[in-house]
Order: structure tokens, then sequence, then C-alpha cells
């Protein structure tokens, strides 16, 4: 029995879509399921590619939010998460994980104050900054608190957000938090975000290449100053092996590997081939069940916009031929049918636009193996967001 999910809950209304043992056909809908063999199988080749690489990886925890699935990559030899509010890295604390980067500047004092008590939860606390001021700011904190943050000095390769773009202003931050009291300078964060999802390779290649050059040079730098980096941290699921292979970076920061969505599986690899069929399975969906066909051509079904996030576009239909999920409204989804595949109370399951989000949404995600529910467990840091 899972801990997390009271006895009995599922039939007195607390919200809970499914119970262990049950068929995959009596889950309440809308809700997230995660198919556990493509799970593993995900979770087993990224580390896999890590070790071959010989770079630690160091898995995004902002994607599934859940300090259970965090567990699972962490015992296949992850050496911790990522996440990026205060908040969450509290919840993933509070469960139990033990190395944890708020890959994100922290400003506000309740957050630095928050941030620098987070030491006293048993997790090594690392955090980015962009700005010297902010060093000043950390530091207090953890000499009140009488706990040691490590800090990343983040660099902006090209996202276009966080992060420093000059060498010499990387070396000025690298050194303040050398000097401060309280902290420990740990390396370097660059993370090319901007690119993750362009999904020619040739011209993923090109932005990171760019970036590799920004990171070496600040890395000579640093060295050069006698300052040396724990951490080179960076990559996503459409660019790690270009970071893993760089011979720059030492950590990769993957996320949506576990899951995939929709979007990531535009992504091509090197040989053309999309990435959700030559390197990882779709492992989430968003279960839905059919609850109209007054249209002969088109069904309508319970996922609409609060089950999911639609930025990168809308869900696919994931295993009919034929069909397609065309529009959504609230509560309602439409899917053109136009050869009546689908009937009345069908299960549906949807891959998502853009699965960060999405979970995001949902408390609980029901696991499922083959055609039974093995497991419910919840999504930890749901909805926290600050």
């Amino acid at each position: 029995m899972n801990k997390h999910v009271p006895i009995d809950t599922f039939e007195v209304g607390y919200n809970i879509p499914a119970k262990a043992g049950m068929s995959v056909d009596d889950i309440q809908t809308p809700c997230l399921v995660v198919d556990l063999d493509a799970l593993e199988e995900n979770l087993d080749r990224m580390q896999k590619q890590a070790d071959e690489m010989g770079v630690r990886l160091r898995v995004h925890g902002k994607m599934h939010k859940s300090a259970d699935i965090a567990k699972m990559q962490i015992a296949r030899g992850a050496c911790g998460i990522c996440c990026q509010k205060v908040s969450e890295a509290e919840a993933f604390a509070r469960e139990g994980i033990r190395d944890i980067l708020v890959s994100n500047q922290v400003r506000d004092p309740a957050k630095i104050d928050r941030l620098a008590r987070l030491p006293k939860l048993g997790a090594r606390t690392i955090v980015c900054v962009d700005d010297l001021a902010n060093v000043a700011d950390l530091a207090a904190a953890a000499q009140r608190h009488g706990t040691e943050i490590e800090v990343l000095v983040e660099i902006d390769c090209g996202a276009g957000r966080c992060g420093v773009t000059e060498t010499a202003d990387v070396v000025a931050i690298a050194k303040a938090i050398d000097a401060a009291e309280g902290l420990k300078f740990a390396g370097l964060q660059a993370y090319q975000g901007a690119m993750q999802h362009l999904e020619d390779y040739n011209e993923r290649k090109e932005k990171i290449d760019i970036a590799v050059a920004m990171v070496r040079d600040a890395v000579e730098a640093l060295q050069a100053e006698g300052l040396t980096c724990d951490i080179i941290g960076g990559g996503g699921t459409g660019s790690y092996y270009f970071e893993g292979n760089s011979g720059v970076y030492n950590e990769l920061q993957c996320g949506s590997y576990a899951f995939m969505d929709a979007d990531y599986g535009r992504v091509r690899d090197e040989n053309g081939r999309r990435i959700d069929e030559s390197q990882f399975r779709n492992a989430l969906f968003i279960l839905t069940s059919v609850m109209s066909h007054a249209k002969a051509d088109k069904a309508v079904v319970d996922a609409g916009l609060k089950a999911q996030s639609v930025d990168s576009g809308l869900p696919t239909v994931h295993g009919i031929e034929g069909v397609e999920y065309i529009k959504c409204s609230d509560e309602h989804g439409v899917i053109s049918d136009p050869e009546g595949k689908l009937a009345i109370n069908q299960k549906v399951r949807l891959v998502p636009g853009h699965c960060d989000p999405t979970c995001n949404v949902h408390d609980w995600y029901v696991l499922i193996r083959g055609d039974k529910v093995e497991d419910v467990i919840p999504v930890t840091a749901r909805g926290l967001a600050y």
C-alpha cells in the first residue's frame, strides 16, 4: 500500500483517481497516468548515457515535481536534482532529497531566508546568481542561520533570460562568492534553453557550440584566478549529448526525457529520426474519456484546458490512427473522428504538448503497468511556484 494514499479514500471523495490493483478502464478521468515500463526504460537509458559520457546527471525535478520519481532517478545514479523555486526545493528536501540545486535566481528577502534554512533539512543547497548584490544578500542569510549555501554563477549562453554574458562579470561574481562568509563558490550554470526544441539536429548543434565556447572561456578565466568549478551544469533533453561530450560540462540537467511530450517528440536526432522514436518513449499520458459523440465525425472528451497546458501545442492522441485532438475549452476536448472509431466512455491516452506545466495542474500520478494500476503517488511540489 502506498504510504501517500489513505486507505479507501478512492470511494469517499478525496479526488484520488484510482487505487492499486484496479483496471486501467476503471480509472477516473481526466488524470495523469504514467506507463512504468516506459518510464523505467527512459530513466535507465539516460543514466547509462551520462555514465558513458563520464558526466553526472542532475535531473530536473521541476518537470515531474515528484519526490517518488526523483528517488527512482537517484537510485539509478543521478547525483541530485534541480528545481526552479525555493518552495519546490523545500518540498523535495522534506521528502528526503539530499542534493538540490535551485537553478534560478532567488532575490526576494523572504525567499532568501527560506533558502538559507534549507540545509537544516539535511540538503546540500545550491543556487544561481547573476548579480553581485545578490551575493551579499545570500551571504547575510547564510550567516544569520549558521548554514552554507553553494553558489553557481549563471551564464546567459543564448536563452536570453537570466545570466551574465561577459567572462569578466563571471569572474567578478565568482570572486565575490569565494570571499563571502557562509557561501561556497561551486561553479557555473549554463543552460541553453532557447534551442532545446529546435527540430533540426544541426541547428541545435550550432547554438550549443556557441554556449560551449562561452563556458570554456569562463572556466579558463576562473582557473587563472585560482578558482575551480565543481559543477559546470546545463544540458536538456534536446541537447544533452552535445554538452555531455563537450569536454567542458560535467553535469547534465535533463528533465523531460523521463516522461516525454509532443513538443520534444518532434525534435530530430542526428539521423533525422524523432527522439520519441529513437531515444525515449512516451511515458506520461493524460487519460481522458469520451463523453459525447453526438456529432458523427467528432468525439468530445473530458480533458480540456483545465487538465493540461497547451502553450507548446495541442496534445496528440496515442495509439489510435485516424483521429486527432483538434481543439479544447475549459472542460472539453474535441477529437476529429471521421471513421467513428471512438465510443462513449472509451478511455483515450493523450500525449501532452508540454509535460512540465501539465503535471503542475494535477495532484496525483496513476502508475500503470500493462492494463493494471500499480500505485498512485502525489505530485509532491504541485502548485509550488514561489
